[in-house]
């Protein structure tokens, strides 16, 4: 029976629809917010960005092990409904002229906390809902909603905040993460308890998740290959932009519509990724979408004006399409040979290393458009994301086609570092 006609499935999906939806609208209300309601200075605006990731550099290692200490699903519950009494006390207390900017910081700080939980929480607790078996088609459904937020979540909320004002659309935000927290509680899948065991002290517990992506192949060539191509991705960023901007001299109506190219590409690669998982295998996949799509990206250090700028919008749908493939397939595969215990420590691990490296990587790009200029910088930035796949075809990986029925690399908790027996594969 297909997915999409599974009650427990259904209730997840829209209930992740409707906190994507508001946590990617949020990146644009709550920005406007401080720039037309309280004049924030350009210093303050590039704080209020940072607060709405930092959490995953600052929480992400011991999120992860409390995720693994307790089940996920109350945790979804709980950050949505967090998220909601933030949303709503901001609006409350713009809607009174009480909130002054570090009011605005600190509740997106506490937001930005809530959302980390959230996406450790959820990436753990899809096994539990889908199945082991199941989880490239389901990966692929949750995708597909990730993609098209991307695209249409920033958008949305510019356009309702210029409809309707931005104490409005936050308003609005607050009832999609309301409606999220209330369709996780119809969920019926029994989610087993976390075997209460020995507790580790919480740094054992956080070395033990690291220990396990970093020391075994599989997971060390998929983190490796993903940081690779998320470190020369924020390289690529601010000159990518400033050659868009600057150079070719385009509006910001037209950056804006070749940038959602991105969008369209990431639904394209979520539809059609359970298809091609099947065609070439579930971890061929992986690293074939990656060799395919990613070098494209050395044209567009070649894009000019008019028919030319199809040098930047081809390999930005290009490598967006097979980047959401690759996503889709190297979530699957683990999530299908981590054990469930380990399941919120590995997925912590993974998110710190490959999304704590994008400051990096930022930093890297306007340095290099300083030294060796745009075009040169950008040619270095898409050399080194096709270079990433390198992490993949130098593992293990080329030689398999399909997972383990019996999903023998999944090992026991007496194998795993920094874990005790409580954790069951």
């Amino acid at each position: 029976m297909p997915l999409i006609r599974q009650r427990d499935f259904r209730f997840f999906w829209a209930a992740q629809t409707a906190s994507t939806f508001g946590a990617h609208m949020s990146r644009v209300s709550l920005p406007l917010l401080a720039a037309t309601t309280l004049a924030a200075t350009p210093f303050q605006m590039g704080l209020l960005q940072a607060a709405q990731t930092i959490a995953f550099l600052v929480i992400g290692l011991p999120a992860g092990a409390l995720v693994d200490r307790v089940r996920r699903r109350p945790i979804l519950i709980a950050c949505d409904a967090l998220r909601a009494l933030l949303l709503l006390c901001l609006v409350v207390g713009f809607a009174l002229d009480r909130v002054d900017f570090t009011g605005l910081m600190t509740a997106t700080l506490a937001i930005g906390f809530a959302t980390a939980f959230y996406e450790i929480a959820y990436q753990s607790y899809i096994p539990a809902v889908v199945g082991r078996a199941r989880l490239v088609e389901g990966n692929a459904r949750l995708e597909s909603t990730n993609a098209v937020a991307r695209l249409a979540g920033p958008a949305l909320g510019g356009s309702l905040v210029q409809l309707l004002g931005a104490t409005l659309t936050v308003a609005s935000q607050l009832v999609g993460h309301l409606v999220s927290a209330l369709l996780v509680t119809r969920i019926r899948t029994v989610e087993e308890r976390p075997p209460r065991g020995e507790r580790l002290r919480m740094a054992a517990e956080i070395g033990g998740g690291l220990r396990f992506v970093l020391g075994r192949p599989v997971f060390r060539a998929i983190t490796g290959s993903a940081a690779t191509y998320n470190f020369f991705y924020a390289v690529m960023l601010p000159l990518m932009m400033l050659l868009l901007v600057e150079e070719l001299g385009l509006s910001g109506a037209a950056v804006g519509a070749l940038l959602a190219v991105a969008g369209l590409g990431g639904i394209v690669g979520a539809a059609s990724a359970g298809r091609l998982a099947r065609r070439f295998g579930q971890v061929r996949v992986v690293w074939l979408s990656y060799l395919v799509t990613v070098p494209t990206t050395l044209l567009m250090p070649l894009t000019h004006g008019g028919w030319g700028l199809a040098l930047f919008a081809v390999p930005w749908f290009t490598v967006s399409c097979g980047i959401v493939v690759y996503n889709v397939g190297q979530v699957s595969i683990r999530q299908a040979l981590c054990p469930p215990g380990l399941m919120g420590r590995m997925n912590a691990a993974v998110r710190f290393i490959v999304w704590g490296i994008l400051a990096l990587g930022s930093l890297t790009g306007g340095t290099l458009g300083e030294w060796i200029g745009l075009r040169g910088g950008l040619l270095v930035a898409g050399a080194g994301m096709t270079a990433g796949v390198l992490w993949l075809l130098l593992s293990d990986l080329t030689g398999m086609r399909d997972l383990p029925a019996d999903e023998p690399s999944a090992p026991r908790a007496a194998d795993l570092p920094g874990t005790t027996d409580a954790v069951k594969p």
